[in-house]
C-alpha cells in the first residue's frame, strides 16, 4: 500500500497572499484532498527583516477566504532553525558536507579571475578537500559536496525529465558563518520531517530541486515527487504584477468575488479537466491531477473570472450567500446590514443572484429592499420620474389597491392599465423601477412588488408620485 499523499503550502510572511500562491496553495489542497491526503501549511519566515506577523495573518486569512483548510498548526520554519543546523552538521559527519574558510573577498577574487580567462565563474573552494589539520582558528560556512560528474535528472510531474549537468552545481553554502541555516537547506529538512510526499510549487523553483536533491540523497531520504507549474501571466503575456491590478487574494475578496468562483477560475488557470470551465469543489477534487497542468504559463483574464463567479452565485443556498455577503461587506469595509435588512434580502435573494457577478452587483441589485423611505432616485431614474410619469402612477395606484397581489394578478392589472392607457407594460417599466427602487436597473417590477408586499410597495408609489414628498 502506498504512503498517504502530503502536500504542503510554504509562503513567505513579507507581504499579502498573492493570487499566484493562493493558486499554488489551491492545487496543493486539491491534489491532497482528492486523495484522502493531508494538507500542511509552513510559514517561511527565516527572512527576520522583511517577514511581519500582519503578512502572516494576511495569509492565513486569505487562505480562510479560500476555504482551503489544512490540518494541524502552520509551522514556522525559523523556529526550527536548530533542526536544519543539527542536519547540517550531520552531513558533515558523514563527510558530504565540509568547511570552508573563504572570505568574500577569496570568492569575488576568483570570479574575476574566471571571467578574465573566460572560464566558469561557479565557485570551486579550496577547502573542499583540505586536511583538516590545516584549518586554520577563522570564520567558516559549512558547504555541501555537489557532485562533479555526470548529470541529475529532475523527473517533474509537469517539466518532464529536467536534466541538469552536475559540473553546474556549485557547493552551495548549507550553513553561514553566524552557524544559521540557508533556506535552500530549511526546505528540505522541512518538508523531510513533515512527510511531504508531493512538492507543487511554482517553476521559478525548477533549478533549486536539482540543488535540493543533493541533501535528500546525501541524508539518505526519499525524494518526493516534483510538479513545477508555469506562474500566471496578465493579459499582455507578461508576468504578472501590480500594474496589471489587483493582486491579493482578500483584494478580490473586497471586490465581491466569492470564494467558490475564485476557486474554480484558479483551477482553471493552468490546469483542465477535458473542456469543462464551470464545476464544483467536489467535481474539482474528484477531477484534479497533475497530468491536468499546461507547461505554458496561463493568462489571468478577468472577464472569465466574472463569469463563473456569477454562476457560482446562482447556484448557491441563499443562506450562504448571506453569509457571504456580510462577510464581503466586512471585508470591503462597508457598513453592515441590520437583521432586518439580512432577512429581507434573503427574501429577495431569489430574483436577484441569477445575474450578479458579484456581491456588489447582487447588493446593487438589491437596493430595493435594503433602502428605506422615502427612496431617492439616482439621476437615471429621475429622469423617469417626470410630471407626465408622476400622473400616470397617480392613476395606477387605485387599480393596484384592489389587485389579490398575486404575480398573475399583478401582470393582468399592469398590462390593462397600460392597455387603457394606449401603451404596452414596457413604457410603465421605467417609472415603476424608478418609484420602487429609486434604480434604473433592478429586478422585474413584478419581483419587486411581491417581496416588497402591497403595503410597501403603493407607499413608494405614491411617494413618487407626490414628487418624492
Amino acid at each position: 500500500m502506498s504512503a498517504p499523499v502530503v502536500t504542503r503550502f510554504a509562503p513567505s510572511p513579507t507581504g499579502f497572499l498573492h493570487i499566484g500562491g493562493a493558486r499554488t496553495a489551491l492545487f496543493n489542497w486539491l491534489y491532497a484532498r482528492g486523495r484522502g491526503g493531508k494538507f500542511l501549511l509552513r510559514i517561511e519566515d527565516t527572512d527576520r527583516a522583511r517577514s511581519t506577523p500582519e503578512a502572516t495573518d494576511a495569509i492565513l486569512q486569505g487562505l480562510s477566504w479560500l476555504g482551503l483548510d489544512w490540518d494541524g498548526d502552520p509551522i514556522s520554519q525559523f523556529a526550527r532553525a536548530d533542526r536544519h543546523a543539527e542536519v547540517a552538521r550531520d552531513l558533515l559527519a558523514k563527510g558530504h558536507a565540509y568547511k570552508c574558510f573563504a572570505t568574500q573577498e577569496d570568492i569575488t577574487s576568483f570570479r574575476e579571475a574566471a571571467r578574465a580567462k573566460g572560464t566558469s565563474t561557479l565557485y570551486r573552494s579550496p577547502w573542499r578537500d583540505a586536511d583538516p589539520a590545516t584549518h586554520p582558528d577563522a570564520p567558516f560556512v559549512l558547504r555541501i559536496k555537489a557532485p562533479q560528474e555526470g548529470r541529475t535528472v529532475i523527473a517533474d510531474q509537469v517539466q518532464g525529465d529536467v536534466t541538469i549537468r552536475n559540473d553546474q552545481l556549485d557547493d552551495m553554502v548549507l550553513l553561514r558563518s553566524d552557524g544559521t541555516p540557508v533556506y535552500m537547506l530549511a526546505v528540505v529538512v522541512d518538508d523531510h520531517d513533515m512527510g511531504v510526499t508531493h512538492v507543487i510549487r511554482g517553476d521559478d523553483h525548477l533549478n533549486n530541486a536539482a540543488r535540493q536533491m543533493m541533501i535528500y540523497r546525501a541524508m539518505g531520504w526519499e525524494i518526493p515527487v516534483w510538479a513545477h507549474i508555469p506562474l500566471i501571466h496578465g493579459p499582455d503575456g507578461k508576468k504578472l504584477s501590480k500594474r496589471h491590478g489587483a493582486l491579493g487574494a482578500q483584494e478580490y475578496q473586497a471586490m465581491g468575488y466569492p470564494a467558490a468562483g475564485m476557486r474554480n477560475y484558479l483551477a482553471r488557470l493552468g490546469w483542465s479537466h477535458g473542456d469543462d470551465e464551470f464545476f464544483t469543489d467536489a467535481q474539482a477534487r474528484d477531477w484534479f491531477d497533475l497530468d491536468g497542468i499546461g507547461k505554458s504559463p496561463a493568462r489571468f483574464d478577468i472577464k472569465k473570472l466574472e463569469n463563473l463567479s456569477g454562476q457560482h452565485i446562482a447556484i448557491t443556498d441563499d443562506a450562504a450567500l448571506q453569509r457571504d455577503i456580510v462577510a464581503y461587506l466586512h471585508a470591503a469595509g462597508q457598513n453592515a446590514l441590520t437583521e432586518a435588512q439580512v432577512t429581507d434580502l434573503g427574501r429577495a435573494m431569489y430574483c436577484l443572484k441569477d445575474r450578479a457577478r458579484t456581491f456588489s452587483e447582487l447588493l446593487e441589485k438589491a437596493h430595493f429592499v435594503l433602502a428605506s423611505r422615502p427612496i431617492e432616485p439616482d439621476e437615471k431614474a429621475a429622469k423617469a420620474l417626470d410630471s407626465v410619469s408622476r400622473g400616470i402612477l397617480s392613476e395606477l395606484t387605485p387599480h393596484l389597491q384592489s389587485a389579490s397581489w398575486t404575480r398573475n394578478d399583478l401582470e393582468e392589472v399592469l398590462n390593462a392599465f397600460a392597455e387603457a392607457q394606449g401603451t404596452k407594460f414596457g413604457k410603465l417599466a421605467g417609472p415603476l423601477r424608478a418609484a420602487l427602487a429609486g434604480r434604473s436597473v433592478t429586478p422585474s417590477v413584478f419581483d419587486m412588488m411581491l417581496v416588497l408586499g402591497q403595503e410597501e410597495s403603493l407607499a413608494r408609489l405614491a411617494q413618487a408620485a407626490q414628487g418624492g414628498a
